[in-house]
């Protein structure tokens, strides 16, 4: 068993084979998929996938960085409303992306700390887009929120000191295909950080991991991440899938 906690299936790149594509996941042990969300563009096609199997999809809720732009204020309005009116088990995708836009980086820093606190205040966890900004979400977790949030540092490809941060947060960390690219800093870093504070994702479409890199990801490729885990690790592939389970069962109160 194995569970994706982080993909975009609902996006318009699975629109004409997602039966298939779930098929193939549930085929290699994928028992659940965690849905982030983007903006409110992106709400209704996420909450007609989780109508379309509720065991199997999960919902979360979150206004990307990517998306905070002036109007981000009725984005947040909006997207807080659905957060209340359904079953979420995250706050999520939210953070702050330097790499795209780094104008946007005051209003995304708000947004990021509006959406924490709802967290906080519904004790969800939170999933983290840091790209490019990991040092300044961990000062401002460590500012307004330590010891009070919960949550994973998505896609994580950090250097050791910053995993070591998140970890004395008690924060998890996302690994995905990139953990399997040949410039990867990851093997060295990982096995330096607890197996206890690791969950898997594919992020698909996105970061296909090798020997798919370069084409469309999808969530039957977690089990090359898997793989990667359990070498990078040295223990075996069913450890990595059950731990990984577990501590996505416990993070996200599955």
């Amino acid at each position: 068993m194995i569970i994706d906690t982080h993909l975009h299936l609902y996006a318009e790149e699975f629109k004409d084979d997602i039966d298939e594509t779930i098929k193939r996941a549930k085929a290699v042990g994928v028992s659940k998929v965690l849905l982030p969300n983007i903006d409110t563009a992106s709400i209704e096609s996420l909450n007609n996938l989780v109508k379309k199997d509720s065991d199997f999809f999960y919902r979360m809720m979150g206004l990307h960085p990517c998306s905070v732009k002036e109007d981000y204020m009725n984005e947040l309005e909006r997207i807080q409303l659905e957060l209340d009116s359904k079953s979420c088990v995250a706050v999520g995708e939210i953070g702050i992306d330097l790499y795209w836009d780094k104008s946007t980086k005051e209003i995304q820093e708000k947004a990021f700390i509006t959406q924490c606190n709802w967290a906080i205040e519904r004790n969800l966890p939170v999933v983290i887009h840091s790209r490019e900004s990991i040092d300044l979400i961990i000062d401002i977790i460590k500012e307004h929120f330590a010891g009070r949030l919960k949550g994973v540092f998505h896609c994580f490809t950090g250097s050791l000191e910053q995993a070591q941060e998140i970890e004395s947060l008690g924060l998890f960390m996302g690994i995905g295909g990139v953990v399997t690219f040949k410039n990867s800093n990851l093997r060295e870093v990982l096995p330096q950080v607890s197996l206890e504070k690791i969950i898997v994702e594919t992020d698909s479409p996105y970061l296909a991991p090798v020997p798919y890199r370069g084409k469309r990801n999808e969530s039957s490729y977690v089990v090359e991440v898997v793989k990667e885990l359990a070498k990078t690790y040295n223990v075996s592939e069913s450890d990595i899938s059950k731990i990984t389970t577990e501590n996505a069962l416990s993070l996200f109160n599955l």
